[in-house]
């Protein structure tokens, strides 16, 4: 392995890392889609965890609340964190952080009315059946207001 190659890995990486943040996982596939090495990618991981940038806890972290500050469920923020590659311990760790699913989902309800369209949205988006059916009994009790 050449340094110049290494070099371009870490370029690679850096360019890929402008547009947002990504995790180990992630930079591992984009290098290897355009051919690096398996030596040039764990060189330009190190490199990356070694200075900060490449992080999976603060992946974790800010995705989650990205998620559901956009109306995520925690069954959904952790699966899509577990397809960005973040481990699960790191995931539970990010939606303990999370404000409670009952909260966000009284949010929606609020929003959107109580209503089976809305208990079906809310089961797309990843929130737990208790959680819907607490949520949409207390939006139609007038719980909410």
């Amino acid at each position: 392995m050449s340094g110049e190659a290494a070099d371009e890995a870490l370029d690679c990486a850096l360019r890929a890392l402008e547009h947002r943040d990504r995790t180990q996982l992630e930079i591992d596939r984009h290098l290897r889609a355009r051919g690096y090495s398996d030596a040039e990618c764990a060189r330009a991981l190190a490199a990356l965890r070694r200075t900060g940038l490449v992080d999976d806890e603060r992946f974790a972290r800010s995705r989650a609340a990205s998620l559901a500050s956009r109306g995520a469920g925690d069954a959904l923020v952790r699966a899509r964190l577990a397809e960005a590659g973040v481990t699960k311990e790191d995931a539970d760790e990010a939606v303990a952080t999370l404000e409670s699913e009952a909260i966000r989902a009284r949010r929606i309800v609020a929003t959107r009315g109580a209503s089976a369209k809305t208990m079906r949205y809310l089961y797309g988006k990843g929130f737990s059946e208790d959680v819907v059916s607490g949520a949409v009994a207390d939006g139609a009790d007038g719980g909410l207001g």
